[in-house]
This record gives structure tokens, C-alpha cells and sequence, in this order.
């Protein structure tokens, strides 16, 4: 197993100490492609236009030369970089990011979206803030009651472009950078690099440095025949998610990838604690300790490690049968290389991903470059489990009959068989036999997102002008919106306040109608209770709005 060579390290990109002890404390062993071409053109000022897709690491690409270029004297309240995104959670996961590689520089940080308080927005701006990672909507907002000041911004990012265009923010995209500095570094990442993202970086970046993450020729054909399967996972329960796929394989020997230190501590602690017998392997051990954690997983006294990339560098395990990407790996490449630890010399093997809705795109390339198909299924529910879990007791149980001398119980069963029938006594039986091996323990409710990844694959869908009188499409639902052309309301301001201040995806909207006073748009029925709380509590291009399923507006003449 090697380390990371001195030019493969974040030290080697010439990021300054503050920025390298906040990734050393962080577990970032060493950059990602992306991060590894971004960053020296970004240190230097260089404008850049980057394909890079959810998962490459493209948010620490941008964010640390940011950072690298705050001066520490600077006095002025107004923010030196601005992050444009497509909606509040990648908002909040941006200024997440900001806050954790800045903290030894005290970065201020502030992300600002619809449905919460614009006013706490306000009072933050005023306190003054060095970043600020914003949906386009809330800052037309903002700088149309004048306060926020983007005159002092050297820094311009626009992440995720293609996906703000889906979503109808062309012309506040537009209308933000026209009022920008000319002198401002301009950075553009997008999954894709579509006609009109190229037409937003011809007007607006200087003369920029193109990067891409896709890697067809090196990757082409090499991956293993092997099942490779995903699942798409809300972050917040992916431990539930990884213990639950673990609970229904039952791999032989397995290695879970995490992309840092602390996620590999985290994840082995959390395994640990669920039953299984995990060791983690990343570069902060010793290599004794290393050799150690490989020796019991290939003497089956452990049953999985969970390793960083540079840690598993090398690894050959006879009888490995699973590899878990618990993130989508950065690129291709690291796809390929985990994924082919398993399948050799004609064993069978799986390789299971755990993918974030938003990661979906990375699933695609991965897919083109391999030319291999990855089968998105429905995570195991509660119900395969305990199914799952009732045939490994039944399994155990049958071991024993056959295996084991019962003859000491028998006094046992035939005591209470006297009183009782035997079906029962064999039921109680197993019933306690399951509950202590732990099966039996409750599990937490994961919400099936598939279908929505499934249908935001499809493409985009462009908002859909309706006639009247149309009934909602199946499984749709239709809000009355009390703003309607003559507040100057397009289909794209419609989109973008749903989108900036709720869950639902641009490509989940369905049909739109816009009359003189009013709008009317549908939105999927089960996220319709949360499209109303956010509009509700938001604003569309800076008007409150009256808004309610179009069942319940009264009838005419009442």
C-alpha cells in the first residue's frame, strides 16, 4: 500500500498553511482530479470554465483558492466573492464547505435563499461577510432593496450553471454578473457544457483555462463483469442506508470507500456499533497498524474494512465480494479502480454505490466512460430486511441441528411441551433466537427518492403552457399563485421560487398557465404541502404572494 507521492498532495498545490492544517484536520488525503488541474489556475487568477459533475470534488476546487486569496487586513463589510448555485441545499452545503476549510482564516460566510427571513439576511450583510453562496432569485432580492453591495466581489463562481438554466435563471444570472466588477475572476463549473452554458461563458469569462473531468480513453472497457448497482440516498440517512445494504448482502469480505479520514473513522465506529466487526484503513495509521486491520479481514476475524482510496492503494483480497462506494467517487477513474478489487481471475463480485439525488449525473458518466451499465434499484425496504434477517436465523437454526450435540436441551422442550404445543414451543424459540442475535432491532424509515432521480434523468423539461380547463397530469397537483403577468411574472420566476425554496427539482414542475392576476402550476402532489409552506413564507421577485391548491380557491360569484 503507498502513500500519496509530494506531488500528489494538497501541500504540492502551493495552498497556504491555514487551508492545509483545516484539510489535515478534515481527513482530505490527497486532491481530486478536478481539484488537482483547478486549483494552480485559480491561485494565479486565471478565469476557468470546468465540466465537472456532483462528487468530483469541485466545490473544495473552487473554494480553497477562494480562500487562498482572502487577505487577512481586509476591512470592508461588503463580500469578496460571491457563489452563485441552483437551489438552498446546495446553498447551505456550499457555505458549509466555506465555513469548515476557512475557519482557521475566520471567514465570514453567509448563504442566502428563499424561505427563511430576509430581514436575519439583511441584519448578516450589514454585520458584513467575506462569502456569500446565494440561488439567483434571493439576490435580485437583495440588490433591489439595496442591501447587498457587490461592488468590492473579485471572485465570481457560477456552480452547477447548466442546472440554474433548467431552472429558467438565464436572465438573473445575466443580470447579476452585468452589475459585477469588470476586473473580477470569473469561475464556471456545469455537468454539461450545452450551447447556452457556452454562450454565458463567452461573454463573461476572460480569455478562460478549460478543464474536464471525463476521462474516456483511460477508462474505456476496463471495468470487470461484475454487478454494479446503485442506490440514491437523501444524505442525511446514508448510515442507515450502507448498514441496511450490508444487513441484505451479507458480503463474505468487503471494502465500504469513504473519501476522508473522519468519514472512515465515523463509518467504522458506526458498523462497529450495528454488529459488524469493521476496521477502518486511511493515511493518518501508522503502517502496522494498517497491516493489522488487512490481516484480520483476510483471517475472517474482521467481516469489512472502510478505507480512503490512498490507504486501499494496492490491496489484493482473494475473498472479497463486495466493494461500497459510500459517495460516488470523484472521477471515472476512482470508480474503475475501486470496483476492480473484486471480480478477479473470473470470481464473481458487486460493487454497490450510495449516491446522493444530486450525484445523479456523476452515475451517467461513470456509465458512458465505462461503458457499463449501473442498475439504480430501490433501496432494501424494512420489510426485506426483517425478510432477509428471518432467513439468516433460519439459516443459523438449521446449522445447529445438524451440526451441533442438542441432546442437553431436551429436557427443556420436553418440560414444556407437556403443557404446551410443540409448534408454539418451537415458535417462542426462534422468536428469541432471532431477538438475540439483534435482528429484530427497529430501523428508521428511509424515504424512496428513485423515482424522482428516474424522472429528472429523463431531461430537461421545459415549464408547460396549459389551457384552461385542463385536469393536472397523473400524479400532479395545481397551485393557485395570486401574481400573475401584470406583476411581471414569467414561467422562470415560477420555477426558481419553487425550486430556491423547496425541495422539488426544476424538471419535477409540470404544466404553468400565467393569466393577468393570477398563475397556476403543478407541482408532484406529495411535495405539494412543502411548495406551499415555502412560497408561503418566501417571496416571488420580491411580492408576497397569496398561494393555494387551486381546489381550494372559492367558487366564482361567491
Amino acid at each position: 500500500m503507498s502513500a500519496a507521492s509530494d506531488d500528489e498532495t494538497f501541500a504540492a498545490l502551493g495552498l497556504r498553511a491555514e487551508l492545509l492544517a483545516a484539510l489535515g484536520t478534515l481527513g482530505y488525503e490527497e486532491p481530486t482530479p478536478i481539484q488537482r488541474e483547478a486549483i494552480p489556475h485559480l491561485l494565479n487568477g486565471r478565469d476557468l470554465l470546468g465540466q465537472a459533475a456532483t462528487g468530483t470534488g469541485k466545490t473544495a476546487a473552487f473554494t480553497l483558492p477562494m480562500l487562498h486569496r482572502l487577505r487577512p487586513e481586509r476591512s470592508t463589510t461588503a463580500p469578496f466573492a460571491l457563489v452563485l448555485v441552483p437551489t438552498r441545499e446546495l446553498a447551505v452545503q456550499v457555505s458549509e464547505a466555506v465555513h469548515r476549510y476557512g475557519r482557521d482564516l475566520g471567514v465570514r460566510v453567509l448563504p442566502i435563499y428563499g424561505g427563511q427571513p430576509i430581514q436575519r439576511q439583511v441584519r448578516t450583510l450589514e454585520r458584513g461577510v467575506d462569502v456569500v453562496v446565494a440561488t439567483p432569485g434571493r439576490i435580485l432580492d437583495h440588490l433591489g432593496r439595496n442591501t447587498l453591495a457587490l461592488e468590492a466581489v473579485e471572485v465570481v463562481v457560477l456552480d452547477e450553471a447548466d442546472e440554474m438554466l433548467d431552472m429558467g435563471f438565464a436572465e438573473d444570472i445575466e443580470s447579476i454578473l452585468d452589475t459585477l466588477p469588470a476586473g473580477r475572476q470569473t469561475v464556471l463549473f456545469s455537468a454539461t457544457l450545452a450551447p447556452r452554458v457556452d454562450k454565458i461563458a463567452r461573454r463573461h469569462l476572460r480569455d478562460p483555462i478549460r478543464i474536464t473531468t471525463r476521462r474516456e480513453a483511460a477508462a474505456a472497457g476496463t471495468v470487470p463483469r461484475i454487478r454494479q448497482q446503485a442506490y440514491i440516498v437523501p444524505r442525511a440517512h446514508k448510515p442507515a442506508a450502507l448498514g441496511r445494504v450490508l444487513d441484505v448482502e451479507a458480503p463474505t469480505a468487503a471494502i465500504v470507500f469513504g473519501r476522508t479520514r473522519d468519514e472512515v473513522d465515523q463509518l467504522t465506529e458506526s458498523l462497529n456499533g450495528r454488529g459488524y466487526r469493521a476496521e477502518a484503513l486511511h493515511g493518518g495509521m501508522s503502517q502496522e497498524q494498517r497491516d493489522r486491520a488487512m490481516g484480520r479481514l483476510r483471517n475472517g476475524t474482521a467481516d469489512l474494512v472502510v478505507a480512503t482510496d490512498v490507504a486501499a492503494r494496492g490491496l489484493d483480497i482473494k475473498q472479497l465480494t463486495h466493494v461500497i462506494n459510500y459517495d460516488v467517487p470523484a472521477s471515472p477513474d476512482a470508480y474503475v479502480h475501486r470496483i476492480g478489487r473484486v471480480g478477479r481471475a473470473g470470481r464473481e463480485g458487486v460493487a454497490i454505490t450510495l449516491a446522493e439525488p444530486r450525484e445523479h449525473r456523476m452515475l451517467s458518466t461513470i456509465e458512458r466512460v465505462t461503458k457499463q451499465r449501473i442498475s439504480v434499484e430501490q433501496l432494501p425496504t424494512v420489510a426485506d430486511l426483517r425478510a432477509r434477517r428471518l432467513e439468516l436465523t433460519r439459516a443459523a437454526l438449521e446449522e445447529s441441528i445438524l451440526g451441533d450435540d442438542l441432546s442437553g436441551f431436551r429436557v427443556v422442550v420436553e418440560s414444556l411441551t407437556d403443557e404446551h404445543d410443540v409448534m408454539e414451543v418451537a415458535l417462542a424459540a426462534v422468536k428469541l433466537a432471532h431477538e438475540a442475535s439483534g435482528a429484530a432491532a427497529a430501523e428508521e424509515d428511509i424515504p424512496d427518492v428513485t423515482s424522482q432521480v428516474r424522472r429528472a434523468e429523463a431531461g430537461p423539461r421545459p415549464p408547460r403552457e396549459r389551457r384552461s380547463g385542463s385536469v393536472p397530469s397523473t400524479g400532479m397537483t395545481r397551485l393557485f399563485v395570486g401574481l400573475g403577468r401584470s406583476a411581471g411574472i414569467r414561467p422562470q420566476d415560477l420555477v426558481g421560487a419553487i425550486t430556491g425554496e423547496s425541495p422539488v427539482r426544476g424538471r419535477e414542475i409540470g404544466a404553468i398557465e400565467i393569466a393577468d392576476r393570477f398563475s397556476l402550476v403543478e407541482v408532484p402532489e406529495a411535495a405539494a404541502d412543502q411548495v406551499l409552506a415555502a412560497l408561503r413564507a418566501g417571496t416571488i421577485k420580491g411580492r408576497k404572494a397569496t398561494v393555494r391548491r387551486e381546489r381550494d380557491r372559492p367558487p366564482r360569484g361567491s
